[in-house]
């Protein structure tokens, strides 16, 4: 049979955590191949850019997308379970799970708005982007929506992470960045608090003509005014002039407009900026491909 579609593969997907245990990605790609009875060929079908299986890359894509509805919920690394909403759902025994489907919880919603709003601009001229893009604007469109998904993953793979290790990230970050000067001087320079957080005096560059005060919090909640304003009266303390405030939430509106008010300069980083930052610069992500688009070269045919 053809290689089922993500949207068919939700609901076997789901039924297969029913049990309430947890399970791996791996086994639910090895039950669902049975289920559907996929042959050996249609098993190593890869994907355009030959790197990943074209059945595993939709799994992962279901899984995904029930997680996003909290049907599932990831348990540790790799692993997955079932939830009591994905147990209520099997419990009206219905047919197939859509995207539409989906839509009934307020997580998808909110997950699906995300997306959209980073990857499509309701008119462009006189055009409608979504309704008849071109192939090099369905690929940007497809690359932004993986990037959104990562970015939200990375996050929530922070928040789980040891204070210690969340010390770690930062200072490979910043000197990835071009800060800190080397590994070596950032790592003696950050990682002095225990409170979920870190603080230190970082170079602004290798000479280090310059430092920059650095905090970071391990958040949930926003962070207010009062926290910047600490923060600030941290610089003055160390004689400095230019702080980073890096959040795994985000800042209140207050927080922000105090940062820009102040005289000192104070870079305030929320989650997903750290996440994006994370994946420009490669820092907890790995490259699974790399599509290159080209045009023709008018120079090599001008003599023709």
């Amino acid at each position: 049979m053809p290689i089922p579609d993500y949207e068919t593969i939700m609901l076997p997907l789901l039924k297969f955590a029913e049990d309430n245990k947890e399970h791996s990605l791996r086994e639910a790609i090895e039950y669902l191949a049975k289920y559907f009875n996929l042959t050996d060929e249609e098993r190593k079908e890869l994907l355009p850019s030959g790197r990943q299986f074209i059945f595993d890359n939709r799994v992962s894509w279901a899984c995904t997308y029930l997680k996003k509805a909290v049907l599932l919920e990831s348990v540790k690394r790799g692993c997955f379970k079932i939830t009591e909403r994905g147990i209520d759902v099997l419990k009206r025994d219905i047919k197939k799970i859509t995207p539409a489907f989906l839509e009934e919880f307020q997580e998808f919603r909110d997950f699906k708005a995300v997306s959209r709003s980073q990857v499509y601009n309701k008119r462009n001229d006189n055009k409608q982007i979504d309704g008849d893009e071109t192939p090099e604007e369905k690929l940007e469109n497809a690359y932004q929506i993986i990037r959104k998904n990562l970015a939200q993953e990375l996050i929530q793979k922070v928040m789980k992470c040891s204070p210690s290790f969340f010390e770690t990230l930062v200072i490979d970050l910043l000197v990835s960045m071009g800060y800190g000067g080397s590994r070596i001087d950032a790592g003696k320079a950050i990682g002095k608090s225990g409170d979920e957080g870190i603080d230190g005096i970082i170079k602004e560059d290798r000479l280090g003509l310059d430092t920059i005060y650095i905090q970071a919090k391990r958040w949930e909640n926003q962070v207010g005014r009062p926290e910047i304003q600490k923060f600030a009266g941290a610089l003055l303390g160390q004689k400095a002039k230019k702080g980073i405030f890096i959040t795994t939430s985000s800042f209140t509106k207050e927080a922000i407009n105090y940062a820009e008010s102040i005289e000192n300069k104070i870079v305030l980083i929320d989650g997903e900026q750290l996440a994006n930052f994370m994946i420009d610069y490669n820092i907890g992500v790995s490259r699974v491909g790399v599509y290159e688009v080209k045009k023709i070269d008018s120079d090599y045919f001008a003599d023709e």
